[in-house]
């Protein structure tokens, strides 16, 4: 008895080919996809190279995405393959079969399938994995070495979620199976549905929620406030594209169809009347295929502009090879800033463009009443969360003399209570503009606007809205730092001391004695008696710094420095830090395009069953409408006005969507130093031209097939 189930699984199989062939394909994919992630999670080989570590903790929290797509996109998939199948399975049922015998057919048909995907997914995973981890490798610019790795914990991994996948699969099948009537299951195919009627208030509701997601996107400035509002504007931006599918595209259908001059032509009658009496289904398809394309754009595009923007990110963060901070109060930060030059001295190495200068930074509320800026607590504590976001501000003061050594200008000011500024940051700086500038009470006469500033390490003025304020003297700044601590009680905040020089020559040439300078100005500054030590403030994989582009062995722990109590001195290297930032860049960008291309297929494959299972649900009124008259001409014409509509909505609504959510994203990427917009603006552009590209060529080959369908 097994032997026929398992050869009538077989053939049940071969006979719908055509709906089985692209099913296994995705679900081959999502399994190599999946081994892959696995893989380079567990591969210990990658710990031993820079940045490894973090490669690695990006893949292993990649897992559960795609774990958790996976169970959502099969089981979608899974659902054409049923509702397809329901009338053979209701035949089966009428021509004496027990719906358990049907189940056993279907549990042997999911083994076979779960076979397959199994062993290709496996051999495909396995193949892909080593020209990913050469890829990667040559990114993080490392040795290659020699070899093939396989992993049994990936193997092992792919293969339970495969399975369990699929026999949750099963259990749903068996349950809708014994659920449905024998004469449910053999209508299936030709029940018709019910005209929808127009809902025209979850259509202005799909206006408002898609309006106010949009209206987040465009007037958010802050970038902090963009932080925090993404999410919320995702929801909207979802929540609105489902129910302008579902219910607007009715109601926009029922409105063409009052229209009598439009409607009553035979290509807009036959599009308009079929899309309608079926269109509850197909805008949630659309939708489906919107969303995800958008994800698709804005996941692909975002990553690689990460990945490409990374190096004026560094240049940013770290405004010269080496960045030394401390207090002025401590006494070992000169003497700190001399250990450093002579251990670049005794590398054979050289400095160049080596500046020291003073500064105090706060963070200090905008209060639109008095006019100023204040950092008591209790004024600012009482805003709301986003009116006090977009009303912060950095302030970094820097003495004048200190400037003017650093810029080689020539900058004066007459008195204490003048000021030289210059605003900075990815939105307009609060009490820009004024010709006066108060802080605590203490008010400043502004003497002019800078149009450039000294380099500085000061992320939070170049994220934020801020502002860099030249004073007369250090004295100002004392007074500055008194008023400030007293009303926020804040006693943390210092002065700082900072030294930055820059090596002569090419620093990827010259990356292992820089990075021999980097080790022994640490352990030097370390054993200042004046107490100073130095924090690297980097991952634990920018160890062995001399061995970066050798891709040599690494300790884990060998970031970790002993400091003594009360150090201030603080040392950071561009070039090692580099090394961390390529591994979150590169590990981000894979797994930015390793989602992207799930999504993809995604998308590829509910086009694929929505014209397949509408060309044979087609089939039947096409030849109704060619037996009353209609020539082939018009029937293919059309079948295109429909395909037109239903194909390249989803496309533009994703373009729209990308498009207004360009600024808000952007605003989120300042976060991490990058201000390149231009660069976003043609990573973006380019993934929309591609993606655009591909979508035509998916639409021309699945118009076919809807068109040979619906002809026979």
């Amino acid at each position: 008895m097994i032997r026929i189930y398992l050869g009538m699984a077989f053939s049940n199989i071969i006979k719908n080919r055509r709906i089985y062939l692209p099913y296994m394909i995705a679900c081959t994919f999502t399994a190599a996809i999946y081994y892959i992630i696995c893989s380079l999670g567990d591969n210990s080989s990658l710990t031993d190279l820079w940045g490894g570590s973090i490669i690695r903790s990006y893949m292993n929290m990649g897992q559960l995405i795609v774990s958790i797509f996976a169970v959502i996109f099969l089981f979608y998939v899974n659902s054409f393959l049923l509702k397809r199948r329901q009338g053979e399975f209701g035949l089966y049922n009428i021509l004496g079969m027990e719906k358990r015998h049907i189940a056993k057919i279907i549990a042997f048909e999911t083994l076979y399938t779960y076979i397959v995907v199994a062993v290709c997914g496996t051999v495909f995973g396995i193949l892909l994995d080593k020209l990913i981890y050469l890829i990667l490798l040559k990114m993080l610019g490392a040795a290659v070495p020699v070899g093939f790795y396989i992993s049994g914990s990936a193997i092992a991994k792919s293969l339970i979620l495969t399975g369990a996948i699929f026999m949750l699969m099963l259990l749903n099948s068996i349950r809708l199976i014994h659920k449905a009537r024998p004469v449910e299951l053999l209508r299936s195919d030709s029940a018709g549905e019910r005209e929808p009627k127009a809902k025209w208030a979850l259509a202005v509701l799909g206006v408002i929620l898609l309006g106010a997601g949009y209206y987040i996107a465009v007037t958010v400035k802050n970038p902090i406030t963009a932080f925090m509002l993404f999410f919320a504007a995702v929801v909207l931006v979802i929540a609105g594209t489902y129910l302008l599918f579902t219910a607007g595209s009715i109601a926009l259908l029922k409105l063409l169809r009052k229209n009598k001059n439009y409607y009553y032509r035979t290509k807009h009658f036959i599009s308009i009347s079929s899309m309608l009496y079926r269109m509850k289904r197909n805008a949630a398809g659309l939708a489906n295929i919107c969303i995800l394309s958008t994800m698709v754009l804005v996941m692909v595009s975002a990553t690689m502009f990460m990945y490409l923007g990374s190096n004026e990110m560094l240049r940013i963060r770290y405004p010269a090879e080496f960045v030394m901070t401390a207090s002025v109060d401590d006494p070992g930060a000169p003497e700190a800033a001399s250990l450093l030059d002579d251990a670049i001295s005794k590398e054979g190495l050289a400095g160049k463009d080596a500046i020291t200068y003073r500064d105090l930074s706060i963070n200090a509320f905008y209060d639109e009443k008095s006019g100023g800026f204040t950092t008591d607590p209790d004024i600012y504590q009482s805003s709301s969360a986003v009116d006090m976001l977009d009303q912060i501000s950095t302030l970094v003061f820097i003495p004048l003399e200190d400037y003017n050594r650093c810029s080689g200008r020539h900058m004066k000011l007459d008195s204490d209570s003048d000021v030289l500024v210059y605003y900075t940051g990815s939105s307009e700086a609060p009490g820009s503009g004024s010709d006066t500038l108060t802080i605590d009470g203490q008010q400043f006469d502004i003497s002019g606007e800078l149009d450039s500033m000294i380099r500085n390490s000061n992320i939070v003025a170049s994220i934020n809205s801020g502002c860099f304020i030249i004073v007369k003297d250090i004295s100002v700044i004392e007074k500055i730092l008194e008023t400030s601590a007293e009303l926020s009680g804040d006693d943390q905040s210092f002065i700082s001391f900072n030294y930055m020089t820059d090596i002569k020559g090419d620093p990827k040439e010259n990356s292992d004695a820089i990075g021999r300078v980097y080790d022994q100005a640490l352990a030097a500054i370390s054993g200042l008696d004046a107490g100073s030590s130095a924090d690297q403030n980097s991952s634990p994989d920018a160890k062995s710094h001399s061995d970066q582009n050798s891709g040599a062995a690494t300790n884990d722990s060998a970031g970790e420095n002993d400091t003594a109590p009360g150090s201030t001195v603080s040392l950071q290297c561009r070039s090692v830090e580099s090394v961390s930032y390529t591994a979150d860049f590169t590990g981000l960008f894979f797994i930015g395009i390793f989602l992207g291309l799930l999504f993809l297929m995604a998308t590829v494959l509910i086009m694929y069953y929505k014209q397949l299972t509408e060309g044979y649900e087609d089939r039947k009124r096409f030849e109704i409408l060619q037996n009353v008259g209609m020539s082939h001409t018009e029937v293919r014409r059309s079948i295109n006005s429909q395909i037109l509509i239903v194909f390249f909505l989803p496309l533009v609504t994703a373009g729209i969507h990308v498009a207004f959510d360009f600024p808000f994203i952007f605003r989120v990427m300042t976060l991490m130093n990058l201000f390149d917009k231009k660069l976003f603006a043609l990573c973006t552009a380019g993934c929309f031209l591609a993606f655009t590209v591909f979508y035509i060529v998916v639409y021309l080959l699945t118009s076919r097939l809807y068109y040979r369908i619906v002809r026979k």
